[in-house]
């Protein structure tokens, strides 16, 4: 720990593979020119990572601290708000997180709305006092309510700023803030528009999910995924058209994570449908997802930034049914690019209510093992190995020249 913050060595020690040390080398030598000719040292990087919320935000920006810290001698501090995901992770990750008070302002009545803008100013006088106190080299901006009062405070005083949009549609903070930054790194290429001097770097993702094996196409093998709280519109329908499912696909088998909340009901609900036990499972929560997407064939999932990122890494099929409240649309935007892509077939949640729709569907992939492995291969190519230290490095030259970061990428 130093300066009262936290500080992570690699991992599991040991010697590093020659890989790692390419990395690394290639690391330097992006920010190298800024590094030494500004008077800048590694040592001095400090980078204030701002937002959170849902697990589409925070675990990307967690990677990317990691990356800051292992590669080049950041301190790294977080700030985020008591309602987001980030009250758990970060803590989790050895980080420190400083808290702000901010409230939504996307999908909530107007009295809230109206509280959330009333509070704004607070809310940025709060950052403004962290930004003087930790002096940071570049602000992280990674969407979510502690986002906007960050970035706001950073533009104010002139400290370096960088955003990350992972969705296809980015968010109100972002929109709001994107042309104003130095710099972003976007998922998807239809988000760059809404930024300035954006970068196409990917979300990051666990390495394992590149390196999978893929399964033999027979007997297939259905993965639904719902999210770590689980899709009660998933455990609502599966159930009702499995036995069915398994009759028009000759050894098929399925596992349906469904949250715990609706674990109970789930399992009774495919117990009571009749289906041979053995071809089906139901689980409460999955903690190993790249071993469970390396057995899938056909993988059907909600469509966040995260879940589309692990699925095109690990060369997935997918049905992707969005989440019709998602804000601002972003789960549809981001189905449709990996449609577009040729990776996945969408279903609207109201296709869920049509009869035979979604047992169509299901039957018409899983009897195609030829459609399924174009589907992979085209998933590949929406995939972005390495996007947490291509993030890093940008990062450490805004903060060693953001004037030439600006024209840089």
């Amino acid at each position: 720990m130093q300066g009262g913050y936290f500080l992570r060595k690699k991992p599991h020690g040991g010697l590093a593979s020659p890989i790692h040390l390419l990395e690394n080398c290639y690391s330097l030598i992006e920010i190298f020119p800024y590094l030494f000719t500004k008077g800048m040292r590694l040592a001095e990087l400090r980078v204030l990572i701002a937002g959170g919320g849902t697990g589409g935000h925070i675990i990307p920006a967690l990677a990317v601290a990691h990356e800051l810290i292992e590669r080049h001698g950041a301190e790294v501090l977080f700030v985020g708000t008591a309602r987001g995901m980030e009250i758990r992770l970060v803590p989790e990750s050895g980080f420190n997180l400083r808290l702000i008070d901010v409230g939504p302002l996307k999908n909530v009545s107007l009295v809230t709305r109206l509280r959330t803008m009333m509070g704004l100013p607070r809310s940025i006088s709060a950052c403004r006092r962290l930004i003087r106190e930790f002096k940071p080299s570049v602000v992280f901006g990674v969407g979510g309510y502690a986002s906007g009062p960050a970035m706001a405070a950073a533009l104010q005083l002139k400290v370096p700023t960088m955003v990350f949009e992972p969705n296809a549609q980015p968010g109100l903070t972002n929109r709001l803030v994107g042309m104003k930054v130095q710099a972003a790194a976007v998922n998807f290429p239809s988000a760059a528009k809404w930024f300035r001097n954006a970068e196409v770097t990917g979300i990051p993702v666990r390495p394992m999910f590149f390196t999978l094996e893929q399964p033999p196409s027979s007997p297939p093998h259905l993965l639904v995924f719902g999210g770590s709280q689980g899709a009660n519109i998933f455990n609502t329908h599966l159930p009702k058209i499995i036995v069915e499912l398994l009759d028009a696909v000759p050894g098929l088998t399925v596992t349906h994570q469904c949250g715990v909340r609706h674990a109970v009901k789930t399992q009774a609900n495919y117990a009571a449908s009749g289906a041979d036990p053995n071809r089906w499972q139901v689980c409460p929560f999955l903690d190993d997802m790249p071993l469970r997407f390396a057995q899938a064939n056909l993988v059907m999932a909600r469509s966040g930034a995260s879940t589309v990122a692990e699925l095109a890494a690990a060369c997935k099929p997918a049905l992707l049914v969005p989440f019709a409240a998602a804000a601002d649309d972003h789960q549809r935007r981001n189905a449709e690019e990996m449609v577009n892509a040729g990776a996945a077939v969408m279903l609207f949640e109201w296709d869920l209510e049509l009869s035979g729709m979604l047992l169509q569907t299901l039957k018409d992939l899983l009897a195609d093992p030829q459609r399924l492995a174009a589907m992979a291969a085209a998933a590949r190519t929406q995939a972005h190995p390495g996007a947490a230290e291509r993030i890093a490095v940008r990062l450490a030259a805004i903060a060693a020249d953001p004037v030439s970061s600006q024209t840089a990428g």
